[in-house]
């Protein structure tokens, strides 16, 4: 270690004193804080969530943007929560840091049609950041869907169960926007619930909230085979969407496939030199049925006595060249990242053991995601997706130390910090935003 004369300071001489009431640890939360004041995020709380008389029902705007500042600076526990009131990081929120017991306390109020009241605060604040230039506009929406396993353990946490991983946890249903990585939507659901349980309810909500938020050009929506359902398919249809959903491979499906002629296969020349990989196309009732089948090389498949083809094949509704359907909802991959993201954060944990409670902190995790994305989004003018954990070391997680003078505040931020134009950047055109 070297002070700022140039002379070497050895560690084990260093004293140590916690005592500084004008450190901020976490300086960037500035730019979560102005971003939430330009969306009237606590506002918006406050008019739509009513918990009537239960315990923590005062002041759910304030308590909500509390437990989001804490998420969005890696915060994986309500106890985590507790970094807010840490040194002068209070002064930059913009509203007083509620305690971790008050926050337990609010969650646990939660009943189902609570967490519907937040579930509507998240579309909304979705339909104001893309009107503050977020949103797709007349340009294509692809939207994913997808579930996922959040792994907890112990036996008090109310409708965990073991789903199709062999884990102990809550199977939530999840759609985000391909491209930015923001969640449009999300519901837990018990861990024992199939994949595709809800899935027709979900997606008649995501359509419309999508609709509401702006999206008003053609939208893709993108799935697995766990929601292959002909109302999903019969709505997406209805409402004048375009679809490629995933099948699985029943006998009416290998049967279709078997009648496909040899020469109807086309290779894919971009797939990597471990096999062969061609398409071809059917139908299957009145559905466009793509079918990819991948033939891999004897020195990747050791295993195998004898090799043989797999295949993969999806229903769609779209009528562009079958190279460009099929390399389209090959990237329905996408939405893996954005569930790590969420895992990385503040789903790495479900910390009550109510389930309403813990469905509540699902929603107000994914707020907090997508104003982690919206920061990059609307912030910096490089248009590159960035992670989370990426948003954090950047922008947020940087030491400050917050001084008053002549009735000024100051934030003093660490000289040569790497990425010192991108925070400046992102808080100058963050404070344009107009108000919500």
């Amino acid at each position: 270690m070297v002070n700022d004369s140039g002379l070497a300071v050895r560690p084990d001489s260093v004293a140590v004193e916690f005592d500084d009431e004008r450190l901020v640890a976490n300086a960037g939360v500035m730019l979560t804080s102005t971003l939430i004041k330009r969306l009237g995020l606590e506002r918006l709380v406050e008019e739509t969530l009513d918990l009537g008389q239960r315990p923590g029902a005062a002041k759910p705007g304030r308590k909500v943007c509390s437990l989001v500042h804490a998420m969005a600076l890696g915060a994986d526990s309500i106890d985590d929560c507790d970094l807010l009131r840490a040194g002068s990081t209070e002064a930059l929120l913009g509203h007083r840091a509620m305690a971790p017991s008050t926050l337990g306390t609010f969650l646990r109020s939660f009943s189902f049609g609570h967490v519907r009241q937040l579930d509507r605060v998240l579309g909304e604040t979705l339909r104001r950041a893309w009107s503050a230039g977020a949103g797709p506009g007349e340009e294509r929406l692809v939207i994913d869907i997808d579930s996922f396993v959040g792994e907890v353990h112990g036996y008090d946490k109310q409708g965990a169960g073991f789903g199709y991983t062999g884990e102990r946890g809550y199977h939530p249903l999840l759609a985000t926007r391909a491209g930015s990585g923001e969640v449009l939507h999300a519901r837990l659901r018990k861990g024992q619930a199939g994949s595709g349980r809800g899935a027709h309810r979900f997606v008649q909500e995501l359509i419309a909230r999508a609709r509401r938020a702006g999206a008003s050009g053609e939208i893709l929506v993108r799935a697995d085979s766990a929601f292959w359902n002909k109302r999903v398919l019969a709505y997406l249809a209805k409402q004048g969407c375009r679809y490629s959903i995933g099948v699985t491979m029943h006998k009416v499906v290998a049967e279709r496939i078997a009648q496909i002629p040899e020469a109807a296969w086309q290779s894919v020349p971009d797939y990597p030199d471990t096999g062969i990989c061609e398409l071809a196309e059917t139908t299957l009732g009145d559905e466009r049925l793509i079918v990819r089948r991948v033939h891999l090389h004897a020195q990747e498949a050791q295993t195998e006595l004898f090799a043989y083809w797999r295949h993969f094949a999806f229903v769609s509704n779209r009528s562009e060249e079958l190279h460009t359907v099929d390399r389209e909802h090959r990237q329905h991959a996408e939405v893996e990242l954005v569930i790590r993201d969420l895992k990385d954060q503040a789903l790495a944990h479900f910390p009550s053991g109510r389930f309403a409670a813990n469905s509540a902190w699902t929603v107000i995790a994914c707020l907090a995601h997508n104003l982690q994305r919206w920061t990059g989004m609307l912030g910096l003018q490089d248009p590159t997706p960035r992670m989370a954990r990426t948003i954090r070391r950047w922008l947020l997680t940087i030491p400050g130390r917050l001084t008053r003078t002549a009735r000024r505040w100051t934030l003093h931020l660490p000289a040569r910090w790497p990425w010192q134009r991108q925070f400046i950047e992102a808080l100058t055109r963050i404070r344009a935003l107009p108000a919500a």
